[in-house]
């Protein structure tokens, strides 16, 4: 049985702070005003970073005020959350400058998905924080529905444990290896996953179920990242792939993203299953990152522990 010697931050309850962040790129208002409503919907308390509305070209500000925000929200004890606004790109730049020390003394939950997994790999790297893949909370109703919401705030306000199960009207459902793993839920989007190659960030594999995603990116780049973690060693040992959505990842070849991933997969030896409603598309689910999972090919199930306690 995998430990759980995880750092797990508390469970969010209503009355707490919760600060918005945006590590990466600029974010919309109107968007964040959405999400402000759901969140204080909740009983929460959300705070705007005072940077979370800055912007420095694809940058949500530079990189000092990014993670100025960042250290801001991680030292601050009344702030019992960070939610990021956005994905985009940028956290990779600013990981560096963010106080580990604060994080593991007062550890709190962080949610946030996309280029966010830069964030969370360093997190784990340096804190072993456990955190939360989910919508970031520059809300749109039109790809976060009801249930999307009703994840994020399981995910987030309770200690359950998480379980999705793969969607046949998702582009990868096909993508399946039989067969049962157990392991840490680790991973995120494909394409900073392979960018935390050769950094100090990338996690080790060994026994852990991986987690991808991916949104933009036609199949033969979907190859070209997946053949680079092979040669790379980075797949060697893992228990098991989660596979999420591939949003908007046709270019008109024939070969499509799924029958990449089918075969980039299907021959490591480990079970596999696609179909998972976690990444950029319509109707996204929220699941916890760095604790231990169940990846149940056969029941077509991924089952997580809670990021909180």
């Amino acid at each position: 049985m995998l430990t759980d010697d995880c750092l797990r931050p508390p469970v969010l309850r209503p009355g707490d702070t919760v600060m918005l962040v945006s590590p990466s790129g600029p974010t919309r208002p109107e968007r964040v005003a959405r999400g402000i409503e759901l969140l204080t919907g909740w009983g929460l308390r959300p705070v705007l970073a005072p940077n979370g509305y800055a912007r420095q070209g694809y940058l949500a500000g530079g990189d000092e005020l990014r993670a100025a925000d960042l250290n801001a929200a991680f030292a601050d004890p009344e702030v019992r959350g960070v939610l990021c606004t956005r994905g985009g790109y940028g956290a990779q730049r600013v990981v560096d400058l963010v106080d580990m020390a604060a994080v593991r003394r007062d550890p709190k939950v962080v949610a946030g998905f996309s280029d966010i997994t830069a964030l969370q790999f360093a997190l784990w790297r340096g804190a072993r924080l456990a955190s939360v893949h989910g919508p970031g909370a520059a809300w749109l109703d039109d790809r976060t529905p009801p249930r999307s919401a009703e994840s994020l705030h399981a995910a987030l306000m309770t200690t359950e444990p998480v379980t999705v199960a793969a969607v046949a009207d998702e582009e990868t459902f096909g993508v399946r290896v039989p067969g049962r793993a157990e392991g840490r839920l680790l991973g995120g989007n494909l394409c900073l996953i392979t960018a935390s190659i050769g950094t100090p960030d990338m996690p080790d594999l060994t026994g852990a179920v991986l987690l991808v995603e991916e949104v933009q990116e036609p199949p033969y780049k979907v190859d070209r990242m997946l053949t680079q973690l092979r040669r790379c060693g980075a797949l060697e040992g893992v228990a098991g792939v989660a596979v999420g959505q591939f949003t908007d990842c046709a270019d008109g070849w024939e070969t499509t993203a799924a029958d990449v991933l089918t075969e980039r997969l299907g021959d490591l030896g480990v079970p596999v299953l696609g179909g998972l409603p976690i990444g950029h598309g319509v109707g996204q689910l929220t699941v916890p990152v760095g604790t231990p999972a169940i990846l149940d090919s056969d029941a077509g199930t991924l089952t997580v522990s809670p990021a909180v306690r």
